[in-house]
C-alpha cells in the first residue's frame, strides 16, 4: 500500500513537472509566434487566399494565441512592477477603452425604445406590414424583421457594456466576507478573483464562441479539435455561408452578429480582468489613499450625489 502511494505521488510530481515545462515552452515560443505573425501578416490576413482564412480561424482559438496574449500580460506585469507609472497607464488605457465602448453602445438602448415606438405606430396607425427606409435604394423589411432586430440592440448593451458597467461599479455583488476584511485583504481577493474567475471564464467563452461563430460563417465547418493541417485541407472546398435563417419566415436574418458579440464579450471581459488585476495590485501596494485613483466614473451632476452609487 505504501509503495502504491509512493508511485502515485511520484506520478503526480511528474505530471506537474511536465505541465510546468509545457507552459514554459509555450511562453518562450510565444515570442517567436508573435514575431512571425507580425512579419507575415498576409498568411492570416489575406482573405483572398482560402488558406489564410483557415489559418485565421485556427489561430484565433488556439493554444498559441492564448500564450501570446498571456505572455504580453506577463511582460506588461513585469514592466509595471518595476515602473508603477507604466502600470497605472495600462489601467487608464484599459478602463478608458471599456468606458468608451460602453458609453457608445449604451445608446443602443435608446434606439431599441425608439424602434419599438415606430413599430407600434406603423402597425396601429398606418396598418402597414412593412417599413421602408432608404434613399434611392430603399430597404424594405417586414415588421417582424424590425421586431426581432430589437434583440440585437439588447445584445449590444449586454455584451459591449459589461466592462463599462464593471468599471462604473454597477454590477450586483454579494459581500459575505469581502466587506468585513481590511483594505489590502480586499485587494488580494480582487487579484485572485480576476485571475481565477474572470480570466478562465473569458478564455472558455472565447474558445467555444470563436469556433461557434465560424461554423455559421463558412463551410466546411471548422472544429476546435481540428489541427491546422486538417483545416488547411478543408480550405480547398471553403466558401462563405453566412447564417441568414431567422426565427420566423420574415424575421431578422443577421443572427451571426450575435456570435460576433459573444466573442467580443469574452475579449472585453479578459481585458477588464487584466485591468482589474493591475489596479488591485497597485492599490494594494500604495495603500488606501490610492483607492479609486484615475477612476473615471459617470456622475449625475452637482446636487445628485445622494443618488450616485445606487444601482
Amino acid at each position: 500500500m505504501q509503495e502504491e502511494n509512493t508511485v502515485s505521488f511520484g506520478s503526480a510530481l511528474g505530471l506537474i513537472w511536465d505541465g510546468a515545462i509545457w507552459v514554459f515552452y509555450n511562453i518562450l515560443m510565444a515570442f517567436q509566434n508573435m514575431a512571425y505573425a507580425v512579419t507575415h501578416p498576409a498568411e492570416w490576413l489575406d482573405w483572398s487566399n482560402k488558406e489564410s482564412i483557415m489559418r485565421f480561424v485556427y489561430y484565433g482559438g488556439s493554444v498559441e494565441f492564448f500564450f501570446v496574449v498571456f505572455t504580453i500580460f506577463l511582460v506588461l506585469l513585469i514592466i509595471g512592477i518595476i515602473n508603477n507609472r507604466f502600470m497605472w497607464g495600462c489601467v487608464r488605457v484599459l478602463e478608458g477603452f471599456a468606458n468608451g465602448v460602453g458609453r457608445f453602445f449604451a445608446w443602443a438602448g435608446l434606439l431599441m425604445v425608439l424602434q419599438q415606438i415606430i413599430i407600434i405606430f406603423i402597425q396601429r396607425v398606418f396598418t402597414r406590414p412593412d417599413i421602408v427606409i432608404g434613399f434611392g435604394i430603399p430597404l424594405q423589411f417586414d415588421i417582424s424583421w424590425y421586431a426581432e432586430e430589437l434583440k440585437l440592440y439588447n445584445a449590444l448593451v449586454v455584451a459591449l457594456c459589461v466592462t463599462y458597467t464593471f468599471v462604473q461599479g454597477g454590477h450586483v455583488r454579494v459581500d459575505l466576507i469581502y466587506s468585513a476584511v481590511s483594505f489590502r485583504a480586499k485587494r488580494v481577493i480582487d487579484m485572485f478573483g480576476s485571475m481565477l474567475f474572470m480570466v478562465p471564464s473569458a478564455t472558455l467563452i472565447w474558445m467555444y464562441g470563436w469556433f461557434f461563430l465560424w461554423r455559421h460563417l463558412i463551410v466546411p465547418k471548422p472544429s476546435a479539435s481540428d489541427p491546422l493541417e486538417r483545416l488547411l485541407l478543408k480550405s480547398r472546398a471553403l466558401r462563405w455561408n453566412v447564417e441568414t435563417i431567422g426565427f420566423s419566415p420574415n424575421g431578422f436574418t443577421a443572427y451571426f452578429l450575435f456570435k460576433i458579440l459573444l466573442v467580443a464579450f469574452a475579449g472585453l471581459v479578459f481585458l477588464q480582468a487584466v485591468s482589474f488585476f493591475f489596479r488591485s495590485y497597485l492599490e494594494f501596494k500604495e495603500g488606501p489613499e490610492s483607492e479609486g485613483k484615475y477612476l473615471d466614473r459617470d456622475t449625475l451632476g452637482e446636487g445628485e450625489e445622494a443618488y450616485e452609487g445606487v444601482h
